[in-house]
């Protein structure tokens, strides 16, 4: 699974593939091992050369691993690198650590309950997201708007299905994913490098390793049911909808310094810790 049962797309997601155009988009062959996010870990972003030129110029010391490709290539880079050597063998660099959303799925112990209150909390922080990029906080939000990867609305369906098919009651948002969304909202507001880096592996992990997570989760508690937070059914679908934000994410990107595009580099580890907070609630 891209950014196993760990998205986010979440403290433990799959493996980030690189987005690719619509007919060649791939799926890990790691995908069903959980996703490590690292917990105050240093940035793997190189420490060299900050902010000489724009658009990833200037002399050699400004090079980055995958910037002839694209700034979104820079931040898969980066992003692989936070994975262990078992979830991603030829990028991978992270220890393992014994926490559970990070332990092969076969390990995991899902309940109706668990997985509840991750969708609720899911929604929380994806609400947040959604409500960002239409503020207008930021000029470079505005791209983000209606992208077609949007998952409140699947979440608020799937979560009344619970409530109407299980008879379970909803609780509050009052957990990882409402920390989650505040968080964001207030670094939204100072640093759209840092949360452009958030968009980039929320969605993203979610858009790969998400889904097998939902695949799997569902085969051990809901009788393989497809829940709609797994479900795109934009103009083109996922994969459309993919390559046109890649597409947005390197234009954005075009217009920052060397030391705005490793400012958002460096926040990846946050997005790993905070994402993998959310995914322990079903481990």
């Amino acid at each position: 699974m891209a950014h196993s049962l760990s998205s986010v797309s979440f403290a433990a997601r799959v493996a980030i593939p690189a987005a690719k155009k619509p007919t060649r988009l791939s799926k890990s062959k790691h995908a069903l091992v959980p996703r490590a996010h690292a917990h105050g870990e240093a940035s793997t972003a190189p420490a060299s050369a900050h902010g000489h030129g724009h658009g990833g110029g200037g002399g050699s010391s400004d090079r980055r691993p995958g910037d002839k490709k694209g700034f979104v290539e820079e931040m898969r880079f980066v992003a692989m690198k936070l994975h262990t050597r078992e979830q991603a063998p030829k990028e991978g660099e992270k220890r393992a650590e014994p926490k559970p959303e990070q332990q092969p799925m076969r390990q995991w112990e899902p309940t109706k309950e668990k997985y509840l209150a991750f969708l609720v909390e899911s929604k929380v922080m994806y609400e947040a997201m959604e409500e960002i990029v239409a503020s207008g906080e930021s000029p470079q939000y505005a791209a983000f708007v209606n992208t077609g990867l949007e998952r409140t609305e699947g979440l608020t369906k799937d979560i009344a299905w619970f409530e109407l098919t299980h008879a379970m009651k909803a609780p509050a948002a009052d957990g990882p994913g409402l920390e989650y969304a505040t968080f964001l909202k207030a670094l939204a507001k100072n640093s759209p490098e840092k949360f452009i880096c958030h968009f980039y592996n929320v969605y993203f992990a979610h858009s790969a390793g998400g889904k097998m997570i939902g695949r799997k989760v569902s085969e051990m508690i809901l009788d393989g049911k497809e829940l709609e937070f797994y479900k795109w059914a934009g103009e083109g679908g996922l994969e459309t909808s993919l390559a046109d934000v890649k597409d947005k994410l390197n234009a954005a990107a075009e217009s920052w310094s060397r030391e705005e595009k490793d400012t958002c580099l460096e926040e990846t580890s946050k997005s790993f810790q905070m994402s993998g907070m959310l995914l322990r609630l079903i481990a």
